[in-house]
């Protein structure tokens, strides 16, 4: 191997950074808009981190599959903690980010765990398999 093939490309990770910022958004906006979780975007979710790091030109292999598991990783966070935020700040009239910045992490943390049941659990689970396989 060529010392190139092992450092990790940039554009790669600011396109999976990007992608992961807005997916993470458009999820908040679609369970805002559907009154749900829509944890089904999970499994998209994993799709998109994998599209970006194959079009940021990561080379194939374990470090693309952890970027791809992580990246997935932090949307499904993201995007749980922004519909947290959004649900919590309308009955406080705050705005999103607002009421995100002010939410604190055991306050979330038990907010999101009642709001995912056995069904979304299981497509969070389907999203890191997807991100493990399509990342590879």
């Amino acid at each position: 191997m060529t010392p190139d093939q092992h450092k990790t490309p940039l554009p790669a990770l600011l396109l999976l950074l990007i992608g992961c910022l807005g997916f993470a958004a458009t999820w908040v906006l679609a369970a805002r808009l559907l009154e749900a979780q829509s944890a089904w975007l999970a499994p998209l979710a994993a799709l998109d981190a994998a599209l970006m790091l194959r079009l940021g030109r990561m080379p194939p292999g374990w470090k693309r599959m952890a970027w791809g598991l992580s990246a997935t990783a932090a949307i499904m966070l993201l995007a749980n903690w922004g519909i947290t935020a959004t649900e919590v700040g309308i009955g406080l009239g705050l705005l999103p980010w607002e009421s995100a910045l002010r939410l604190g992490p055991v306050y979330a943390w038990e907010l999101i765990r009642l709001a995912n049941g056995t069904i979304e659990l299981a497509w969070y689970a389907l999203a890191l398999v997807a991100a493990a396989i399509a990342s590879r």
